[in-house]
């Protein structure tokens, strides 16, 4: 494998994105001194890398970074990697103001590795006309990151588009891999970077959190397999051992998930065959689950007034209802719903129950009570 860190750095990797806060405050407010406190059992473990972004905790990631890690460790025993969010279109000069402002925030010269912050099919055309892969490059030349790359959300067929154009320049692509997409787009997008010969860093191992917390009965499935791992060392000894993987992230929340996170890692090797067919074993299950029969077609939000975007709304209430983890899937609905992606802030609570969505579904779906469900789980 390459080295791009100078130094061959372990495969798991801490993101910044899920710290902990304080009992009703908002997810802005972020606890530093458990931060500190996970912080310091990671890099006692030899434990290095760290993964920020613009956005998480409304802004205060990047600073949680510079009082947890920077200010309170040497430079050469950490990396660094944040992202340059590009939702709307902006200009050299707004994203150099943007990158100024991530250095300031983190109380970093340099990062370590500078992404483009979740490319995809739908933003694609946008980025390729505002140049903001000649922006990166221009970064790294500049010595304000020493690689740079970006993280990937959509189908391999984009992916290898993007990387037949731009390939030669990248150094890292940051993709979600886990076992329960591995036989749709995740292994086609971890095979592109692969043929391409880019570095990969795994995000979403464990699907924000979903693989750790199933339905008892799906649960019971791996736990008499094997009593002792925990839920959530199925899914990383899947990503952790692929060829081509530098490391993987995971969004720790409290040190348990830091102490737990680190034995997975340093004691337990890659999945065996008979746990691979555990694995076979729970997703058969979990099909069995009944969920909304939605296939996003999206007629729904096209006639929506409120433009409420009921697609994703009704996967998050399907996911919650295999995976029951709810904080997560809070998080998402509030991205969802406050306008991260779309720029459309709508939520399940907006609906008037006008009927315009059911009459255009055609699946039949129940819109108006879904979002009456959602206005109770999520909001």
């Amino acid at each position: 494998m390459k080295d791009y860190f100078g130094m061959q750095i372990k495969k798991l990797g801490f993101g910044f994105m899920r710290l902990p806060g304080f009992a009703g405050k908002p997810d802005s407010e972020i606890d530093y001194e458990r931060t500190k406190e996970m912080v310091d059992l990671y890099m006692a473990q030899g434990y290095t890398y760290f993964d920020t972004a613009y956005l998480y905790h409304g802004g205060n990631s990047e600073t949680a970074i510079r009082k947890t890690v920077v200010e309170r460790y040497n430079r050469n025993q950490f990396q660094v990697t944040t992202k340059i969010p590009l939702w709307k279109e902006l200009s050299f000069d707004e994203m150099s103001e943007v990158t100024n402002t991530q250095l300031h925030r983190t109380g970093l010269d340099y990062f370590d590795l500078y992404f483009l912050h979740g490319i995809g099919p739908d933003r694609l055309d946008m980025i390729e006309k505002i140049k903001a892969f000649d922006y990166l490059r221009g970064i790294k030349d500049s010595g304000k990151s020493k690689n740079i790359g970006f993280s990937y959300h959509g189908d391999a067929d984009t992916l290898n588009r993007i990387l037949d154009t731009h390939g030669a320049q990248i150094d890292i692509v940051q993709l979600p891999l886990n076992y329960l997409d591995w036989d749709d787009q995740a292994k086609k997008c971890y095979d592109a970077a692969i043929a391409h010969d880019v570095g990969i860093i795994v995000m979403s191992p464990i699907k924000g959190g979903a693989l750790s917390t199933f339905t008892p009965e799906i649960a019971e499935i791996f736990k008499k397999a094997n009593p002792e791992a925990s839920l959530a060392s199925w899914p990383l000894r899947f990503t952790m051992h692929l060829d081509g993987v530098i490391t993987v992230l995971s969004g720790m929340s409290d040190i348990e998930q830091v102490s737990d996170n680190i034995k997975i890692t340093e004691t337990m090797g890659p999945l065996t065959d008979e746990e691979l067919k555990i694995i076979g074993v729970a997703m058969e299950e979990m099909k069995k689950i009944p969920t909304i029969q939605c296939t996003a077609c999206k007629y729904c939000l096209d006639c929506c007034p409120k433009k409420i975007n009921s697609p994703e709304i009704i996967g998050l209430l399907n996911e919650y209802t295999v995976y029951q983890n709810l904080p997560a899937i809070k998080r998402m609905y509030s991205l969802i719903t406050g306008g991260a992606w779309s720029g459309v802030v709508a939520k399940s609570s907006d609906c008037t129950g006008c009927g315009e969505c059911e009459k255009y579904c055609p699946q039949n779906i129940e819109i108006i009570e879904a979002h009456k469900e959602a206005v109770k789980v999520f909001e």
